[in-house]
């Protein structure tokens, strides 16, 4: 039987249960405030991170982590006995974090086999895949079986947010084809999506209420799933959200996600989505 490492990067906003249920590890991105520089997830919690966004009067910068720290997490793999790695990143597109990690496969060639695949995705869009390679990993399906799953999951796989504030995204360069939002703030609780592997333009509403009225409509409307998940930067709209998918057929539990910085730096604080998984 096959024993298959299944890696993904913090941007995934995996809460920690299921990164320890299916030996899923994480290779961080890094957070800067300023001169401070944060390790994600190791050394700075979301909680810790929304925090420090309320309280910095500088915008956060994210960064791709180094070859260095996927060739480390392959070694590892490789010392504990794992026949293959399997690795799921951040869109290429939104950041180097994919490209790390192809250039450490090199490093590594002579050891163990490493595959490599770009999810075009990000936060718990790319979350609900890897928790489903990862569960198939375990049942010790092959690499070539897991690497041929993944690509199916992720043409399956989507995501919807709204954000309070577009000062993050704009800042942070990553705002893509919402760009068109920018000026109309203050008039809409702007909605956007993952397009292709860059943030765009999902719609607008006048209200919050209206907002997650139609994040909720969006994910009935890819029915029947087979995974979702709530995903939310310190939202107050949680118990809101949470009310309004509650209908919606799913073949798992739902999951409640934290966002963490690697991606609520762009979304900013408040930002509250649904990410799902068709069957």
């Amino acid at each position: 039987m096959a024993q298959v490492r299944v890696i993904s990067d913090s941007s995934c906003d995996l809460p920690e249960e299921f990164v320890a249920r299916y030996g899923i590890e994480i290779v961080s991105l890094s957070i800067r405030f300023g001169e401070e520089e944060f390790t994600d997830r190791v050394d700075l919690s979301p909680a810790q991170f929304w925090a420090k966004c309320k309280a910095s009067k500088t915008l956060p910068a994210t960064a791709a982590p180094s070859p260095g720290a996927f060739q480390a997490a392959y070694e590892r793999a490789a010392s504990q006995g794992c026949d293959a790695v399997l690795v799921l990143t951040l869109s290429a597109a939104l950041s180097a974090t994919h490209q790390a990690a192809v250039l450490a496969r090199e490093a590594v060639a002579d050891r163990i086999e490493v595959r490599v695949i770009d999810s075009q995705a990000a936060s718990m869009a790319l979350g609900l895949v890897v928790i489903d390679v990862a569960e198939r990993a375990q049942g010790g399906d092959s690499l070539e079986d897991l690497a041929a799953y993944a690509e199916a999951q992720l043409g399956k796989v989507g995501v919807i947010a709204m954000l309070d504030t577009l000062e993050h995204l704009v800042k942070g360069g990553r705002v893509g084809g919402a760009r068109a939002l920018i000026g109309q703030v203050l008039a809409i609780k702007p909605l956007i999506e993952l397009k292709d592997g860059l943030v765009a333009e999902a719609g607008r509403q006048r209200t919050r209420a209206k907002a997650l009225a139609a994040i909720a409509a969006v994910a009935r409307s890819h029915t029947p799933l087979r995974r979702m998940a709530i995903v939310h930067g310190d939202s107050s709209e949680l118990h809101a959200l949470e009310s309004l998918v509650a209908d919606i057929a799913v073949e798992f539990p739902l999951i409640i996600a934290d966002m963490g910085p690697t991606v609520g730096t762009h979304g900013g604080p408040g930002i509250i989505g649904v990410a799902w998984l068709e069957t």
